[in-house]
């Protein structure tokens, strides 16, 4: 099997997941107990197979209840915040090249899927989020039967 890169990711594209994007950023403030101005870009990978997606995130650090993953039609929001890292003691940073804040990137899915089955986890510093597809029924006839009366009028 050939590899298969079909899905799109729009990190600006969040526009569609404005409410929910408004809610999560309050939700994860709350929970960590902070409000970051920072924002930062974890990366991701998009696999398919035969039958899922799986999305996969580097997250060190970021703990679990600092990430919400929202699904709407062929589009997965995944947003959430990682804190700063502290300086050691009598200590301060010589250099800081991670990123930290708050993210939210959306990944556009091509073909539909059940985002009731959808399962994340988050082990190691990696959110992996998979999507089992579905048959696609746009532009597919349907037969519809009709129940009622048989008698001629």
């Amino acid at each position: 099997m050939s590899p298969r890169v079909q899905a799109i990711v729009i990190p600006s594209e969040s526009s569609e997941f404005a409410d929910e994007l408004s809610r999560l950023v309050a939700d994860v403030a709350r929970s960590a107990g902070s409000f970051l101005s920072a924002e930062c870009s974890p990366p991701l990978d998009i696999y398919e197979s035969d039958d899922r997606f799986e999305i996969v995130m580097d997250l060190p650090g970021v703990d679990i209840g600092a990430v919400r993953v929202v699904v709407k039609s062929n589009a997965v929001l995944i947003a959430g915040e990682k804190r700063p890292r502290r300086g050691r003691g009598d200590s301060s940073f010589h250099l800081v090249e991670r990123g930290y804040g708050r993210f939210a990137r959306v990944a556009r899915l091509t073909k539909p899927c059940d985002s009731s089955q959808a399962r994340a986890t988050l082990v190691n510093g990696e959110l992996r989020v998979s999507l089992r597809k579905i048959a696609d029924r746009r532009g597919r006839t349907t037969t519809i039967p009709i129940n009622g009366d048989r008698s001629p009028a």
